[in-house]
């Protein structure tokens, strides 16, 4: 069930409901006093992932491999040797443009 963000237009107190998603507009209309706040939604990077499985490591190896140069490229990317050698070198002397 997603969380949602409420405001108490008297009071000015900011809180979190869970509900469903049907829930949510009858307890708006049972509260007339409360206003949803827009909020930003979470995505994966903004969590730390502990354990995963192998569907999910596939996934992220996928957009590492299209986008080399990003902290998912760095943490799930295929490298050989020679390109680990060649970012060392890169990063040491500032050669990154």
């Amino acid at each position: 069930m997603p969380t949602y963000t409420f405001e108490d237009k008297e009071t000015g107190e900011v809180f979190d409901e869970i509900m469903k998603i049907s829930e949510k507009e009858q307890y708006l209309k049972d509260n007339p006093n409360l206003k949803p706040v827009l909020t930003a939604p979470n995505f994966v990077g903004d969590h730390i992932v502990k354990k995963m499985d192998g569907g999910m490591k596939e996934v992220f190896s996928k957009i590492a491999d299209a986008h080399p140069n990003t902290p998912v490229g760095d943490r799930f990317g295929r490298k050989s040797a020679a390109d680990i050698r060649k970012d060392k070198v890169v990063k040491k002397y500032n050669l990154d443009k």
